[in-house]
């Protein structure tokens, strides 16, 4: 699956997101797209949930979606690895 798959994957499940990339850049897209998903920046200050509940949030909306096998498995490495670096969750 290219990045450019995988982000439009990303695309189909916060589809009020539109996160424009050429191919070439969309990795990078997608990942600033999810670190800002896991700080809840999208939302007012004094709503936002933490990274933890952001992260479970997150694993749920994917695993109950539509996507390939291939597609969820690829988000949530991006998701864990993306969670590593933010709330230094311990590695598996």
């Amino acid at each position: 699956m290219t990045d450019l798959e995988l982000l439009e994957a990303y695309r189909s499940l916060w589809s009020n997101r539109s996160l424009p990339a050429a191919a070439e850049e969309a990795r990078a897209v997608l990942i600033e797209a999810i670190q800002r998903d896991l700080k809840d920046e999208m939302t007012h200050p004094r709503l936002r949930k933490s990274p933890y509940e952001k992260f479970a949030l997150a694993l749920k909306r994917i695993s109950d979606s539509s996507l390939s096998a291939e597609a969820k498995y690829l988000l949530i490495r991006i998701y864990v690895t993306e969670a590593e670096k933010l709330i230094k969750l311990p590695h598996a």
